[in-house]
């Protein structure tokens, strides 16, 4: 069973939409294209999806309104963060107590001196009323470990080098992590730093030197014990925000390019076909902070890289003709018109602006459209935080690439027929 904290809660939203909506766990599952037993799982708390996208889709089909979505994405969140806190939470984990002091005049038993010492209770080792000599050997144990872990890291470093320019498996200072099921990326805490080559938690000297302390002094000394970046974001780069909305510009003829993916495989589709986000690009965030302190999100700003003329591509629409497709805008829901001069996140008509504020406990859902018609837009965020004395910046963008979103004016125009095997052109174009 996952944490009921969080779980739980999701469970049972998940159940409350499925009763309302009357439909079966078998005819749902079926729309899904998923098992009934997987289905089963997710209503009964059993499982979390590893994206949000499947529960979206449920939400959907059951007519969630949309604050419901809103408040289905907070709870899978929530959820999510304790699936990982449960791996962590190990029995091995928990606190040694200390053993009872024995006297110094008194003999030891056999089958205390003949107990294993964990790996984990080396720290507690002085506690523990132990012969003099298994001590000794214990600390000379410690002491060479420690001389081989040095020898063995001044060995791997490279030479003429510092140690915060080594390139790692997914160190960039973009918010972005793996594609899991192709849709979601999900940053671990990433560095205050616009420019860091790592995305290492612990921030090294250089992403120190650009955090702002006290009074907006630059600290340039990095301490073992300087908190991490207090806020964590999720990037979905390939979110949708209706099927009928969403279209890509593919650089083949339509005889090589496969059918249209469901929404949580669409950033494998996009790879695999080189496709590029056409006429606007729907991007979703999700920032949650990393512990009880509160942390304001003071706004977002549009940084852009490069402006071209519009890709001469053909245009793919993920939509099939006759299905109707129906739209929401939730709660925090912005647009970006990249063809601007200075293009800048706006709220849409009638919603709050930033700033925000944000816990672990309470975690907030961004919802970006960005459009472009006149060009071929290359662009990424920048989200500006502070907590208490402290404030930064950090780079949004798609797994250390910018977003790119291209103009389709113009452009043959294909749809994919409902249980068609083939690409057909739009409306009858040829």
């Amino acid at each position: 069973m996952t944490d009921g904290s969080g779980a739980d809660a999701f469970a049972e939203f998940l159940r409350e939409l499925k009763d309302r909506s009357g439909l079966s766990y078998g005819v749902l599952a079926k729309r899904l294209h998923m098992s009934t037993s997987t289905l089963h799982r997710y209503c009964n708390g059993d499982a979390v999806p590893a994206d949000y996208a499947p529960a979206e889709r449920l939400a959907r089909l059951c007519k969630a309104t949309p604050e419901e979505l809103v408040e289905l994405h907070r709870r899978w969140v929530l959820a999510d963060a304790g699936r990982g806190k449960k791996g962590a939470a190990s029995p091995s984990t928990a606190p040694v107590e200390p053993a009872a002091p024995v006297e110094a005049a008194a003999p030891v038993e056999p089958a205390e001196s003949a107990a294993p010492v964990e790996a984990d209770e080396v720290t507690d080792v002085a506690a523990v009323a132990t012969p003099r000599r298994r001590r000794t050997a214990l600390v000379a144990a410690i002491a060479v470990a420690g001389v081989l872990g040095a020898v063995g890291l001044a060995l791997g470093l490279p030479s003429g080098g510092d140690g915060d320019r080594s390139e790692r498996p997914g160190g960039s200072v973009s918010v972005a992590g793996d594609d899991r099921a192709g849709e979601e990326s999900t940053a671990a805490s990433p560095s205050p730093s616009k420019s860091s080559p790592s995305a290492s938690p612990t921030a090294t000297a250089k992403d120190k030197a650009r955090e702002k302390g006290t009074g907006g002094k630059a600290t340039s000394t990095p301490s073992a014990s300087a908190p991490a970046v207090p806020l964590t974001v999720s990037v979905a780069p390939y979110s949708w925000e209706s099927p009928c909305a969403q279209r890509y510009l593919v650089d083949k003829p339509p005889g090589e390019v496969p059918p249209p993916p469901i929404e949580q495989r669409a950033a494998a589709w996009v790879a695999a076909t080189g496709a590029v986000s056409s006429g606007e690009q729907y991007v979703t965030l999700t920032v949650q902070g990393t512990g009880e302190e509160t942390v304001v999100v003071k706004d977002l700003t549009v940084q852009m890289v490069g402006k071209r003329s519009p890709l001469a591509w053909n245009d793919y629409a993920m939509a099939f003709p006759g299905v109707g497709c129906g739209g929401n805008v939730p709660t925090r829901s912005f647009t970006v018109a990249l063809d601007a001069t200075r293009p800048a996140v706006v709220p849409e008509a009638g919603h709050r602006d930033f700033p925000f504020k944000v816990s672990e406990s309470d975690p907030e859902v961004y919802y970006i459209r960005a459009d472009a018609s006149a060009y071929d837009v290359s662009w990424f965020l920048e989200l500006n935080w502070s907590s208490g004395s402290r404030s930064g910046t950090l780079r949004i963008d798609n797994k250390g690439k910018p977003f790119r979103t291209s103009g389709n004016n113009g452009r043959p125009a294909y749809e994919f027929p409902l249980g068609g095997e083939a690409w057909e052109p739009a409306g009858g174009s040829s």
